[in-house]
């Protein structure tokens, strides 16, 4: 059960990465920085807004807009922090 509560962790500490690159990437493009013309960025702007727009989505269903901006991605981080605090609380002590 450890071995698998472990993978469980690693999955959701590299999903929370794969978050926050996507939250990174998806603001150079907003701000011009990058392009999405170019095809690596396009390529990987489009892998991580597939891995991450299915988890998003129904949290932008029931969150509003604030003024414009986006937290669903900060409102997911929160809930994998807390899930993982609750993994680690309950089944490693």
């Amino acid at each position: 059960m450890q071995s698998f509560l472990g993978l469980i962790d690693i999955i959701l500490e590299l999903y929370v990465w794969i978050l926050i690159i996507w939250i990174i990437i998806s603001w150079l493009v907003a701000f011009d920085v990058i392009n999405t013309r170019n095809r690596a960025v396009y390529v990987i702007s489009d892998v991580l807004y597939r891995l991450t727009e299915p988890v998003l989505r129904p949290i932008r269903r029931v969150v509003p807009l604030l003024g414009g901006i986006d937290i669903s991605p900060i409102i997911l981080l929160l809930g994998i922090w807390f899930l993982r605090s609750l993994l680690r609380e309950y089944f490693w002590h």
